[in-house]
């Protein structure tokens, strides 16, 4: 395995700017994510991949045939070309450590990536670990995935001796900001099964993602001078305070861990007249999940009939689902997994993502799509990092599932 592609390759990916916007409407959400998707589509086609197609939405596909006469099943890879908008995407400028010692790494603006924070750093002394310069996100979600997938298709097509049966690739825009299926076409992806490549943790698997809706709660007030405004006035931004506070304070994210749920306020703005409020509602459990939607309505029933019917309005809209539904009928997918995990010397971690995944909808379209880890850390944000030697072994283990299904 050349592995100092897969580094190149990395490096290259993270350089060009591809943060997604969700205020767009189109698709993809911004055009830099174009920029990575041309590039990747040149690639495929020097590698020699086959069947590629780049649609007009920003998803681009692509085979490598089978090599064999035996009746194995199509396995598809899938990974996403975006960054997410919550940290700048754009003049990433990522930073080598090599042989990193185990001490803070000190980056640029007073960003300090610190063990007694992340003690998991202890875990890659020696290794070469890569950030961002400290102004930035590194873009490992999912520059990663994609880096791991094009080096396991380059090993493929170089290497026919080794026996697989047809490997479906798939890259997609827009998954940092939940659309990233949107326009998925499973016509030019026809994979039995398959997996994203869009984890953490070296080992990570994840068969289990919380089911998950939106919320936009408008509360209409009524304005009127404040020295006259007693049992008169209702100030839109205090009553959506108060439908705000009655949402339980224990079931918030930074109360919750592992399986625990939460409400959480993405965004609020308005005037005594008029204020909206974004929600996000997340549980891995179906029925908690619908009780929490269904508190959400008690609430505003209860304070519609407080102040006044029409004064709160609720649009709820369910975003995904747990794709344990799906994957737990597929669980070699999972066995596999943990197979090839432990043929290169990786210890497996079967955890539920606290978050979303385009396996979750891939799966409910009907492809079962577990997800994989990269070797990434700390995504979203300037003290993102990825250890060199994670990504190898990821790549590792992508091709020791490709060999577990040719056997």
């Amino acid at each position: 395995m050349n592995y100092n592609n897969l580094l190149n390759r990395f490096l290259t990916y993270v350089s060009i700017e591809s943060t997604s916007d969700e205020e767009s409407v189109t698709q993809p959400s911004a055009k830099c994510e174009w920029d990575m998707l041309y590039l990747l589509q040149k690639e495929l086609n020097d590698l020699g991949a086959s069947d590629i197609y780049l649609s007009e939405h920003g998803y681009l596909y692509a085979t490598v045939h089978s090599n064999t006469a035996k009746d194995l099943p199509s396995l598809g890879f899938v990974a996403h070309v975006d960054t997410a908008p919550a940290a700048s995407g754009k003049g990433i400028k990522p930073v080598l450590h090599k042989n990193y010692d185990g001490s803070d790494i000190v980056l640029q603006g007073g960003t300090v990536l610190r063990v007694s924070e992340y003690p998991e750093m202890k875990n890659y002394i020696g290794n070469t670990v890569i950030t961002a310069d400290g102004t930035t996100l590194l873009g490992a979600d999912d520059k990663a995935g994609v880096a791991e997938i094009m080096t396991l298709v380059e090993f493929l097509l170089t290497h026919p001796e080794v026996e697989h049966g047809k490997i479906c690739i798939a890259f997609t825009p827009d998954e940092e900001v939940g659309r990233g299926t949107e326009n998925f076409e499973l016509k030019y992806f026809p994979a039995d099964f398959g997996y994203t490549v869009d984890g953490g943790e070296l080992g990570e698997i994840e068969y289990e993602n919380f089911n998950a809706a939106a919320l936009t709660l408008k509360v209409n007030g009524f304005s009127i001078h404040p020295g006259s405004a007693k049992n008169k006035m209702k100030n839109a931004i205090t009553l959506a305070f108060e439908f705000h506070s009655m949402l339980p304070a224990h079931q918030d994210p930074v109360c919750t861990s592992g399986y625990e749920g939460f409400y959480m306020i993405n965004d609020m703005q308005g005037s005594v007249e008029q204020a909206t409020a974004s929600y996000i509602i997340r549980d891995h459990d179906r029925r908690l999940f619908e009780q929490k939607k269904q508190t959400v309505l008690d609430i505003v029933q209860y304070l519609n009939k407080k102040y006044g019917e029409g004064t709160f309005e609720a649009q709820l809209r369910d975003s995904y689902y747990n794709m344990r539904e799906v994957v737990e009928k597929h669980m070699h997918l999972v066995h596999n997994a943990q197979k090839a995990m432990e043929q290169a010397g990786v210890t497996p971690k079967i955890v539920p993502i606290r978050g979303g995944t385009d396996g979750a909808s891939l799966s409910f379209k009907g492809l079962p799509c577990p997800n994989l880890c990269t070797g990434g850390h700390n995504f979203h944000g300037r003290l993102e990092f990825i250890p060199v030697e994670s990504m190898n072994k990821t790549v590792d283990i992508l091709l020791n599932i490709v060999r577990l299904y040719a056997e």
